[in-house]
């Protein structure tokens, strides 16, 4: 059943209360038109529950702005939705076009610190985030008494003596429902082994992030990245209000998972709205993405933390090589990425979740 402002209803009741079912949910497709975001499509979700967001598709069907009745969960950069045209492949530049968001994709590739890797140059983070989506569709569908809200697409990483690599990607929600899915498949369409990198960029900020709020979650180990985030270890699960001139700390976590191999971490704010409480979970299948990256940046105007799933780390694809963890995927494979995120709409469903993870 549907569960809307606090009540259940079947379908037929459902039904007979609306004139359409994009009165209480739908996804809307639609084209930024202004500045360096003029032409970027758009596919924005109304849940129904207080969760709505939007996925850009021509940036590899990124999760931009989302929000929870009105509270924004994600970070956003100054860059904004940037249009693919501007991105800047080498060094650095991918953060002129870094525009934040829910989910940010780096790889499929390559990806984090730049490198000079079997003979190539090699930038911060990769290319699938700057790629348009192909053989886009959307829409919804009932099944039984629920509603479920899609929309699906395709993105090729190739190039010419090189890579072919096909990301499919569906992203569904169900009406009433705070949380949404993401389903990738990746398949390697060329001839050659090619390596495989993925990371999600789960970037949460204000107010989900505020002083006093935690990051949630279990974990069998954890590191420092560096010299730099060292000094914060102790302090990682814990966020203060913005620091001037604070330099990011990077945190690797080994995570635990659940009995099922599912892995469990939130950002929360246990005392947002005067002690409501608010967060942000994902959950993901710790043998699809077996390393975690946490990425705390406590500056001003970039306050943001990241939770990042990922099947490699982020030091660049010449140390992945070097340390024998570089992933392949050969000719023909085919590799699927789960990942559910959602919102934790009080300090009940945080507790709730609290006790998931320490189990």
């Amino acid at each position: 059943m549907t569960t809307l402002y606090s009540k259940r209803y079947t379908r037929e009741e459902l039904l007979k209360r609306v004139g359409n079912i994009s009165q209480v949910g739908r996804v809307i497709l639609s084209s930024l038109q202004d500045g360096p975001e003029a032409g970027v499509r758009a596919a924005e979700f109304r849940t129904g529950s207080g969760l709505d967001f939007v996925v850009l598709l021509d940036r590899g069907m990124d999760i931009s702005r989302a929000e929870y009745n009105g509270a924004s969960l994600a970070w956003r950069s100054a860059a904004g939705d940037v249009h693919p045209s501007f991105h800047e492949p080498e060094g650095l530049g991918w953060l002129r076009t870094f525009e934040g968001g829910l989910v940010t994709t780096c790889g499929v590739t390559y990806l984090g610190a730049p490198c000079t890797d079997d003979g190539k140059e090699l930038g911060l983070h990769g290319r699938i985030s700057h790629i348009p989506a192909r053989s886009v569709s959307s829409g919804g569908r009932w099944e039984g008494d629920d509603y479920r809200m899609y929309v699906e697409g395709e993105m090729r990483e190739s190039v010419v003596f090189g890579e072919n690599i096909l990301l499919r990607r569906r992203i569904d929600a169900k009406l009433g429902d705070p949380r949404f899915m993401i389903h990738d498949v990746v398949r390697n369409e060329g001839f050659q082994r090619t390596p495989l990198m993925i990371v999600y960029h789960i970037n949460i900020g204000f107010p989900v992030v505020d002083d006093g709020s935690e990051f949630m979650y279990s974990a069998s180990e954890s590191a420092p990245r560096d010299d730099v985030a060292r000094p914060g270890f102790e302090e990682r699960g814990r966020f203060s209000s913005p620091i001037p001139g604070y330099k990011e700390q990077v945190f690797f976590h080994n995570m635990n998972s659940d009995t099922g191999g599912y892995v469990h971490a939130a950002i929360v704010n246990r005392k947002f709205e005067g002690g409501k409480g608010i967060g942000v979970y994902v959950k993901y299948r710790k043998t699809e993405l077996h390393r975690f990256i946490e990425w705390k940046m406590m500056g001003e105007g970039t306050y943001v933390v990241g939770m990042e799933p990922a099947n490699c780390l982020v030091q660049g694809r010449v140390k992945e090589r070097e340390r024998g963890t570089l992933q392949f995927i050969e000719p023909g494979e085919t590799r699927e990425f789960h990942l559910e995120i959602g919102v934790l709409v009080d300090n009940q469903q945080i507790q709730q979740f609290e006790q998931t993870v320490r189990r």
